[in-house]
């Protein structure tokens, strides 16, 4: 069985979930999911990096992701939504959400599964892209596996 640590930010699209599940054909997974709440992210980085994607009306729509406790009860929401969607499509999932240091509670968790690799699947993040310091750049340094990024798709 091959094991997946998966950062992701919000809930799988069907795109996402069709890539993820077959990044390795036929042979079985099992995903081990971190979801970060977008809302807990640096809000001005957010909408650049909207803008410069040319999602003009979610950048205008930034100040309007849930914030603090509600963030948190929604990721909790997709997070259970993209766990459901894994395990029908015949993988084993489990997972948790992380609010605080993302990639420490990362790097913990590919010790602790003994993960094979790490997927981060988020919106693209050109600022944080350009100068290395988006999740997946970071999480090469930090973790002793292969550190894959893709960038989630929307229905």
């Amino acid at each position: 069985m091959f094991t997946t640590v998966l950062l992701i930010e919000k809930t799988l699209s069907n795109a996402d979930l069709e890539l993820i599940t077959t990044l390795h054909g036929d042979e079985k997974a099992a995903f081990h999911v971190l979801m970060q709440p977008r809302g807990t992210q640096d809000e001005l980085l957010r909408a650049v990096d909207d803008v410069a994607f040319g999602y003009l009306n979610r950048a205008v729509h930034e100040h309007d992701e849930p914030r603090g406790s509600d963030a948190l009860s929604t990721s909790a929401a997709e997070l259970e939504h993209t766990l459901q969607q894994l395990r029908a499509a015949g993988a084993t999932a489990e997972g948790r959400v992380v609010s605080d240091n993302p990639l420490q509670r990362l790097t913990e968790l590919v010790d602790q599964v003994r993960a094979d690799e790490v997927v981060v699947l988020a919106a693209p993040q050109w600022i944080e892209g350009l100068f290395h310091r988006d999740w997946a750049s970071q999480a090469r340094h930090k973790v002793g596996v292969p550190v894959l990024q893709l960038f989630a798709q929307q229905d």
